[in-house]
């Protein structure tokens, strides 16, 4: 699966928010771009490890959630 290259994970992060600001400046709403980030994402996972491989990583996609691993952002109250 991916590498934990923390240099080239930040970098790939930041050229992807940049994109996501981008798509959101154009007019795009946020909902379309992030379930086409998703499926983007999910599509070439798929096309490198195959279905198998990124189900069993989607399977994990709950908890981690839930432990804030996604969380850029304070939460608002």
């Amino acid at each position: 699966m991916p590498t934990d290259d923390p240099e080239k994970k930040g970098r790939a992060l930041q050229l992807i928010l940049d994109a996501w600001d981008t798509a959101l400046q154009e007019g795009a709403e946020a909902e379309v771009v992030a379930s086409v980030a998703i499926y983007a994402a999910l599509a070439d996972m798929v096309d490198r490890y195959g279905e198998d491989a990124v189900a069993e990583f989607c399977s994990s996609l709950p908890e981690r959630t839930r432990r804030g691993e996604f969380t850029l952002r304070a939460n608002e109250p």
